[in-house]
């Protein structure tokens, strides 16, 4: 959970005492205290989200049930000049639903309505608050498929995954969640309402305003609809588990797979710490093995299996010491829900982590974790890595338990940054920016180009009320 501190608002100035008793007064009267939160308790609990960005309590906290209610805020803040930050199930990692300078959260997880599936057209139109594994669920019910599948799919929410352009081990064959939006409708400061988009899959009239809202972390607008692009439901899944005696032997694996015209839909690593995390879990293991390929291919059932086979001569010729395939839905799924609970299973390895999202291209996957092997070796920190190999997005993880070990952890992690960049790769291929970042953005894009994207935002919020303090560099990093 995140810390609560003063500091967070070093760098933006809170709103004054007779704005925000205007607001509250101007809220309350609009939206009725039931959709009004002020009191001590349930503010601090909207201070945090999953990461450890240290936050500064709401004055004010907004739970939204429409698209109207969404706009009397956005209209009631922008005449009171009180900060908003937009925020759904808050389950991000890089602190994009902290307020940094109190103000108003606007919850909009009450917005949780499947307005629409419509199988003819493969499309889904849902509220910011649908929940993406019941999403998932309620299309695929419906004989369609939704692929984005961020790992916490089972509380993250759609919201959340437009701001942050959610991504999760699928999108190295189906791509990431822009990938699968059509149109949104969203509000602005101020409570002007914009539709972008359509419901066609083909369509380029004007600029592509609603790709630049999709990944923008809540800093241009508050999304209140989404028109999602299905695909049909493959017809059969099979996962397969490849073990090797090293990351190295892995990655070669994985450029194997690549090279020879394959794509599954998943194609995820696991280092050595990573799998003495997972084993800690009591998931069984093959002792020898200090790397692992976690595989998926879909599709045809017979297209399928001759898929799964190649990918298994692969890695045997990449020398994996055993390749296993699940043998049934209930042991994928046990594989899956190992993957998918990595993050905790790291974190209860040391009393602090930081899970750093990054991406160099698939050929450097071998020399970012030779780098970052050296790098823990030099500061004395613990790293463990896994992630996307297929599209080249790993998760490092640094791990400490004591305050004096902090500095090395902040070396370690800024020269992360560096050897990702010189590697021509990117500071985050899923988590977004936010307020963990923003002090790197500088390392990977100009001055020029942080200046245009300054200026864009304040096309869409003159005053810089919306989501405060999220992507554009500011001072210091804290953890994630």
């Amino acid at each position: 959970m995140a810390r609560v501190t003063a500091g967070a608002s070093d760098s933006f100035a809170r709103p004054s005492a007779s704005a925000i008793d205007r607001a509250r007064l101007l809220l309350e009267r609009a939206l009725g205290p039931s959709k009004v939160a002020t009191s001590r308790d349930v503010c601090e609990r909207y201070a945090a989200d999953d990461s450890d960005a240290p936050g500064v309590a709401p004055d004010a906290v907004v739970f939204a049930r429409s698209a109207d209610d969404v706009a009397e805020a956005l209209e009631i803040a922008s005449a009171t000049g009180v900060p908003v930050t937009p925020r759904a199930a808050g389950t991000g990692r890089t602190g994009g639903a902290v307020p940094v300078a109190g103000g108003i959260v606007l919850v909009t997880l009450g917005m949780s309505d499947i307005k629409e599936i419509d199988r003819d057209e493969q499309l889904a139109v849902v509220g910011p608050g649908v929940v993406t594994g019941a999403l998932h669920e309620a299309v695929e019910r419906e004989g369609l498929f939704y692929p984005p599948d961020p790992n916490s799919l089972a509380t993250c929410a759609i919201g959340g995954n437009l701001a942050e352009n959610a991504g999760g081990p699928r999108a190295f064959k189906y791509g990431v969640t822009r990938d699968h939006v059509l149109g949104v409708e969203v509000v602005t400061m101020g409570g002007a309402r914009l539709s972008c988009g359509r419901r066609t899959v083909k369509g380029v009239t004007g600029y592509d305003v609603t790709a630049l809202l999709v990944g923008s972390e809540g800093t241009l607008g508050v999304f209140t609809e989404a028109t999602l692009r299905l695909r049909p439901k493959p017809a059969a899944v099979t996962t397969l588990l490849a073990l090797f005696d090293g990351a190295r032997a892995a990655v070669c694996a994985v450029s194997a797979i690549v090279a020879a015209g394959l794509v599954p839909r998943c194609l995820e690593l696991l280092d050595a710490g990573t799998l003495d995390a997972v084993r800690a879990r009591g998931v069984s293991i093959d002792p020898r093995a200090s790397a692992m390929l976690l595989v998926e291919v879909d599709g045809d059932p017979r297209a399928c299996e001759l898929e799964a086979e190649r990918v298994g001569e692969a890695c045997v010729a990449a020398s994996a010491l055993d390749v296993v395939v699940a043998q049934s839905a209930a042991q994928r799924d046990r594989l899956w829900a190992a993957r998918r609970e990595l993050s905790p299973a790291v974190r209860a390895l040391a009393r602090h982590k930081i899970s750093e999202d990054v991406v160099v291209p698939r050929q450097r996957l071998a020399d970012l974790l030779d780098a970052v092997a050296r790098t823990s070796e030099r500061e004395g920190v613990r790293s463990v890595t896994y992630g996307h190999a297929g599209d080249g997005n790993l998760h490092v993880n640094f791990l400490w338990n004591d305050a004096s070990e902090r500095p090395a952890v902040e070396r370690a992690t800024a020269q992360l940054f560096r050897d990702v960049v010189a590697m021509r790769g990117t500071l985050s291929g899923e988590h977004g920016i936010g307020i963990l970042k923003a002090p790197y953005l500088g390392l990977e894009q100009s001055p020029a180009l942080i200046a245009l994207q300054r200026d864009l935002k304040r096309v869409f919020d003159p005053a810089g009320l919306l989501n405060p303090g999220k992507i554009f560099p500011q001072a210091g990093h804290r953890a994630c």
